[in-house]
């Protein structure tokens, strides 16, 4: 290579610019044209990271005023719904439950199965509740002292029983234990149960899971029909997977106007699950259940 002069170096660079210049503008003039430009789509690792943000949404309110929330995960035609706290503060350990259940779904968005939606309601009586927990809304105690009267925090503000106050051979009054107690004015008449009644027709849930204590079993739902047969079949996979003992029916005393009654009387299937204590939520054997109804409900 021939030496250059500084003058002919500065030549060759401007030439070069040039040159770049014109295919520079070259590539620009040379763009397709908007109707034919294909949007980018996101790789497919990424939108399937993207975690679906779970629905809350107040379904009702107490006779004191306390809100009643349902969350929602999901978007499937197929809906479970889930549901605690009947009894308020006498069987906070079901609230609790429940709020476990709605840990594990948001952390485990991909647990719900594509066909499905998931409705937990966490605490029917939040009036129950307070008067025993001493808080609103979601509570983390786990040392709520045993029961110092009886059925403290079991009924609403009315002093109804919400569980003998749905439209399964109801009656003004009802029984609990060997006690006497309300059943409201008639069905439906407290704003509670209400709640449920309006989540249940709107919905039309494929089962309805409530989530009791202290009788350590699973419980069919029955009115003046029988069991439904997808009932008996849900209570079966759920107290098989769960260690409870599955029974058809309760039977220790008459029980008028309860939910689970009321449901089998419009032909949804509903079972109670009654955990042992009223201390303890029992959550690896609750999610077994959980996830065996999430299998037999559920597909790809």
């Amino acid at each position: 290579m021939w030496p250059l002069s500084k003058k002919q170096i500065i030549g060759v660079l401007t030439i070069l610019v040039v040159v770049g210049g014109v295919v520079l503008v070259f590539v620009k003039n040379e763009k397709l044209p908007e109707e034919e430009t294909v949007p980018l789509e996101k790789p497919s690792e990424v939108v399937d990271s993207v975690k679906p943000i779970p629905v809350q949404k107040v379904i009702g309110t107490s006779v004191q005023g306390r809100e009643i929330l349902a969350y929602t995960y999901g978007e499937g035609s197929t809906t479970l719904l889930f549901v605690g706290g009947i009894h308020g503060g006498y069987e906070w350990n079901s609230v609790l439950l429940s709020y476990e259940l709605i840990d594990y779904l948001e952390a485990n968005p991909e647990s719900v199965p594509r066909n499905m939606k998931i409705i937990v309601i966490p605490s029917v009586n939040p009036d129950g509740v307070y008067e025993v927990v001493g808080v609103e809304g979601r509570f983390a105690r786990t040392d709520v002292p045993l029961e110092t009267k009886i059925g403290l925090g079991r009924f609403n503000a009315h002093s109804v029983d919400l569980n003998r106050n749905f439209d399964c051979k109801w009656k003004s009054e009802s029984k609990w234990r060997g006690n006497t107690v309300s059943a409201g004015a008639s069905p439906f008449s407290e704003p509670e149960s209400q709640a449920i009644r309006d989540i249940v027709t709107e919905q039309q849930p494929e089962a309805v899971i409530f989530l009791h204590s202290q009788s350590n079993a699973v419980y069919a739902s029955e009115c003046e029909s029988g069991i439904l047969p997808e009932t008996r079949t849900v209570m079966s996979l759920y107290a098989e997977a769960s260690g409870y003992p599955a029974v058809d029916s309760f039977d220790a005393y008459e029980i008028t106007g309860d939910a689970e009654g009321w449901l089998a009387s419009i032909n949804i299937p509903a079972i109670t699950v009654e955990l042992s204590t009223h201390e303890t939520t029992e959550w690896v054997r609750n999610l077994a259940g959980i996830k065996a109804l999430f299998a037999h409900y559920g597909s790809e």
